[in-house]
């Protein structure tokens, strides 16, 4: 008889059981919302290995691909074969901390005269409570505040893994997998999984969820669109923008934020809670950058500042108030847990941080526990690391030719020429962004006043080896500053003060986007950024430089 793993655990495989029988045996949480029937498509796990010994999967599981399962479906069926699953819906590594703005708390939601109002009409009478949340709906991870819309305490956080992953780990297959036969299925997921933290929020807080009576979402412009349920095909080719860019392109909207009553997307609060959509700037750059920008007071700033919010997809901003240029850069999920061997997300047990001294590797991990793999932060540190000790050349090829480097030999875990490769091409897209923006904009590295970092693994990062391998710019360390998850905190000052909201929407009319695929020489940068060395901008008089 063979045994079942879950992240080192382990338990005896018996006939017939499904994984969700040994999630309830191991004490693993997985959502559910159909009695486990197949019906809710919140149970979604990956099988890791052995997925031949379960049973084929049925109708109900034909929107999941590759060695995606739903938990209460799988059936083990050969119990001499070793296997191991996941959880979608794991705990990640939460941001202890974000860049906080000064701001009046101003609302739309009230209460006066023993009324709730949205706006000034009347959508409730009192009941001793108004909430609100503001969600943060990344491509790899779900951040969401509960907030007390009368005081402008944030009453309980939470996050958690997107459940969407089995569309694809990045935009385009999310896009493409919602144009196909199973459409709907990644709004369903998303929509089902916020439901189920809401309930689980509210129940620990001892409120009620139809005590929440305004949702804001923001995301990048693919995520915020499936969760509305908009048709996401237009943003998948040129010119790469929304259906609602390119209404307003015509002149039908006014704006490209939405605004809907709960009960037309399936959330679960206060059935006609307005629920914001906050306004996306251009192409795939969409509300969660729109947020980033009114936490670190864009529309305040006078001088040159520039935002890079690191992720799936990396966005660049460089400006200030009165002008501001942005592109966005497909990194794809290599920093991220996907594309390299034994590379995961920033949750317990993965290598954070690395160090090589005399030869010797020493790392830390997430929750000081046995090496699962290793996330962003801990890459970065590997490749800055094994290009100062020279075990790797600024071309990524290891010392003596070796095919995978063992940053922990006890455990078997290693990075690989091929996961360099990928690393390098994600680095790159960064890299090229980050240059073609500063370079467009026409002024001096040294008048950018401040670098902030936002988003994904950003928080958890050493500046200096990020630096030393191109990943961001090289601005001096003492004018980085890391703004923590600016996404969801963005939202929820657009949640506390509807005049901020006003601000951000007038804000983001100054954006001009930048195509970094029609740059002339693209090419020629993306390939310069490959490499693992400091980024060198060609002069720094950028008023001589052409776009």
């Amino acid at each position: 008889m063979s045994p079942l793993y879950h992240e080192g655990r382990k338990i005896d495989l018996a006939y017939n059981k499904t994984l969700f029988d040994y999630a309830d045996k191991l004490k693993i949480r997985v959502p559910t919302s159909c009695g486990r029937n197949g019906d809710c498509h919140e149970c979604i796990v990956q099988v890791k290995r052995g997925s031949h010994g379960l049973n084929l999967p049925d109708f109900s599981e034909s929107f999941l691909r590759e060695n995606f399962r739903l938990a209460c479906q799988a059936k083990i069926l050969d119990i001499d074969t070793d296997m191991e699953f996941s959880v979608l819906r794991r705990q990640p590594q939460i941001l202890t901390h974000a860049m906080k703005r000064p701001f009046k708390i101003d609302p739309l939601t009230t209460h006066h005269q023993g009324g709730v109002y949205y706006n000034q009409e009347r959508i409730d009478k009192y009941r001793g409570r108004i909430l609100g949340i503001a969600v943060d709906v990344g491509t790899t991870t779900v951040v969401i505040n509960l907030s007390d819309l009368e005081t402008g305490d944030v009453i309980s956080t939470t996050s958690f893994e997107n459940p969407q992953r089995f569309g694809g780990s990045d935009i385009m297959h999310r896009i493409s997998y919602d144009g196909g036969e199973f459409k709907g299925e990644l709004k369903n997921t998303i929509i089902s999984a916020i439901n189920f933290e809401i309930g689980e929020m509210t129940r620990a807080s001892n409120l009620h969820r139809r005590l929440i009576y305004e949702v804001v979402i923001v995301g990048n412009t693919t995520m915020r669109d499936i969760l509305f349920g908009i048709n996401v095909e237009t943003i998948g080719e040129k010119p790469y923008k929304s259906i609602i860019e390119l209404e307003m392109d015509r002149g039908l909207r006014t704006t490209t934020s939405l605004n809907v009553p709960a009960k037309e997307i399936g959330l679960r609060v206060f059935p006609n809670a307005n629920v914001y959509g906050g306004p996306i700037l251009g192409c795939h750059i969409g509300a969660d950058i729109a947020a980033d920008l009114l936490t670190i007071a864009m529309d305040k700033e006078e001088g040159n500042v520039m935002l890079v919010d690191i992720g799936t997809n990396t966005e660049v901003i460089v400006g200030n108030r009165h002008r501001m240029l942005a592109a966005s850069c497909p990194a794809g999920p290599a920093f991220e847990g996907g594309e390299v061997k034994y590379g995961m997300p920033g949750y317990e047990g993965a290598v954070e941080s690395v160090k090589i001294t005399k030869g010797q590797v020493n790392f830390t991990t997430i929750g000081n526990t046995t090496p699962n793999g290793i996330c962003g932060s801990g890459l970065v540190d590997l490749l800055s690391e094994l290009r100062k000790s020279g075990k790797m050349n600024e071309l990524g090829a290891l010392e003596d030719g070796e095919s995978e480097f063992f940053f922990d030999s006890e455990n078997s875990l290693s990075i690989s020429r091929r996961d360099i490769s990928a690393l390098a091409q994600a680095k790159s897209a960064n890299f090229s962004g980050q240059f073609i923006i500063l370079r467009n904009f026409r002024e001096s590295i040294e008048n950018i006043n401040k670098l902030y970092l936002s988003g994904g693994f950003a928080n958890f990062i050493d500046v200096e080896n990020a630096k030393n391998i191109g990943f961001i710019a090289d601005i001096p360390s003492e004018r980085v500053v890391k703004v923590g998850n600016a996404s969801i905190e963005g939202a929820t000052i657009m949640l506390l003060s509807g005049a901020l909201r006003n601000a951000v929407e007038q804000l983001i009319l100054n954006v001009e986007h930048v195509e970094l695929e029609t740059t002339p020489d693209f090419f020629d940068i993306f390939v310069e950024g490959c490499m693992f060395k400091p980024m060198v901008m060609p002069n720094h008089d950028f008023t001589k430089q052409t776009s």
